[in-house]
């Protein structure tokens, strides 16, 4: 991925970055360096690199930013996509590499804040120039149990088979698509990177990684205000429109346990009990992803009380 390089020192346009795991307080400090852009006579806009926070359904559950936490802040790419359409990280990086462009073009310094880390390094690094699904592949795979699907691709592909958890359905399943489809390993494809900005901008980057207790009780704190803040409604508007249950707004955390307490399937309780642990799992493994993944030259932020002229002291000298 895409190391970073000191705005002052590199003649190429801005572009900031804070990653980190899910109620780590990403959303807030990029409001604030935004304020602090703007308080030196430049625009700020924020952008979007959260893979549920992209759907107009999830507004609750994704702890999108409400006109108020955005404080006047131009935000791009929050909301953007309807359930019914998946937001691939191929698509996202294509509008995100345009809401980029465009804040250039008008002298502003773009955002970039998300914890999904294939949207980020797609961005930055390319995607693989994988050819369209054929559709009849697409029709047979999705018929098929995970535990089928885990089978097949141990068959045709089994060096990326064994790489991927056998009850991931969503990864299986598009790897067996790309083999079935192209005749060549999902793998293969991936060494053909294509389209990243990372060589084209002075990134700074920030990655949030504040102690894991306190994310821990933010994120249990966060689900239980959700019930009371509209998302057992939210949810009842999602299942009513009867979607596709492999898309990826019906698997955020949040919908499965809302919709089974609804259904009886288990009391209000339960329902929160799980989504806190499903948070808190999540949280987890992002924290992972970003302490191993990311370049070792990223700043690592691991207080709990960021400082934005520190964090981002490059940016916002004047």
């Amino acid at each position: 991925m895409s190391t970073s390089h000191s705005p002052e020192s590199v003649d190429l346009p801005p572009l900031a970055l804070i990653a980190g795991p899910t109620a780590s307080g990403k959303s807030d400090l990029a409001v604030r360096l935004a304020l602090a852009l703007k308080a030196r006579g430049r625009e700020g806009v924020v952008i979007n690199a959260d893979s549920a926070q992209v759907y107009a359904d999830l507004a609750v559950l994704s702890a999108r930013p409400s006109p108020e936490d955005m404080q006047g802040i131009e935000h791009r790419l929050f909301g953007a996509w309807d359930g019914a359409d998946a937001c691939s990280a191929a698509e996202w990086a294509g509008e995100a590499r345009k809401a980029v462009a465009a804040a250039h073009a008008s002298g502003a310094v773009p955002i970039v804040v998300g914890g999904t880390g294939l949207y980020i390094r797609t961005l930055l690094d390319g995607i693989a120039p994988v050819p369209p699904i054929h559709d009849t592949v697409r029709e047979e795979v999705r018929a098929m149990d995970t535990p089928a699907l885990y089978l097949a691709l141990l068959r045709e592909d089994e060096g990326y088979a064994l790489q991927l958890n056998r009850g991931d359905r969503q990864r299986l399943a598009r790897a067996l698509e790309v083999v079935r489809s192209s005749g060549r390993s999902l793998k293969s494809w991936q060494r053909e990177l294509a389209g990243g900005i990372g060589a084209a901008v002075a990134l700074a980057p920030a990655v949030l990684l504040p102690p894991r207790d306190l994310v821990y009780a933010r994120c249990d704190a966060r689900f239980a205000a959700m019930l009371e803040g509209g998302a057992v409604a939210e949810v009842a508007v999602l299942l009513a429109r009867g979607l596709d249950p492999l898309l990826p707004v019906m698997g955020a955390i949040g919908v499965r346990e809302i919709a089974g307490w609804q259904h009886g399937s288990w009391d209000r309780d339960g329902a929160i009990a799980m989504g806190q642990q499903n948070t808190r799992n999540y949280a987890k493994r992002q924290y992972t992803w970003m302490r191993n993944q990311l370049p070792a030259d990223w700043l690592r932020v691991e207080c709990q009380d960021y400082e934005v002229d520190s964090i981002f002291a490059s940016l916002l000298r004047v």
